[in-house]
């Protein structure tokens, strides 16, 4: 059984058992997350879509950890100005590992 769910303005393509990294949640560790923004359901070979989004229907996640992405440089630069600017950015992200598919 496949999924495509959206959360965190994105989507993802899911399967019983899989581990994503979405958006950070505010949910702690070992925590259940239902995510009900199903956009579509594959089951043997059977879609089922949604319009937008499949009522009913929904994933059961549980949150594995709470960590930082790698850190990206911001580097700006203004030539001959003698204007240098540069910041770090780590973006929170939380992984998720998928228990169930419901439709």
């Amino acid at each position: 059984m496949l999924a495509v769910i959206k959360t965190g303005g994105r989507q993802y393509k899911v399967k019983e058992g899989s581990f994503i990294s979405v958006e950070r949640l505010l949910q702690e560790i070992g925590a259940a997350v239902e995510v009900s923004d199903v956009l579509m359901i594959e089951d043997n070979g059977k879609i089922k879509l949604g319009n937008p989004t499949i009522s009913g229907a929904a994933v059961k996640a549980s949150v594995v950890e709470q960590k930082k992405l790698k850190t990206v440089l911001v580097f700006k630069k203004s030539r001959r100005k003698n204007y240098r600017r540069k910041n770090g950015h780590r973006q929170p992200t939380t992984i998720l590992k998928i228990e169930s598919i419901k439709h």
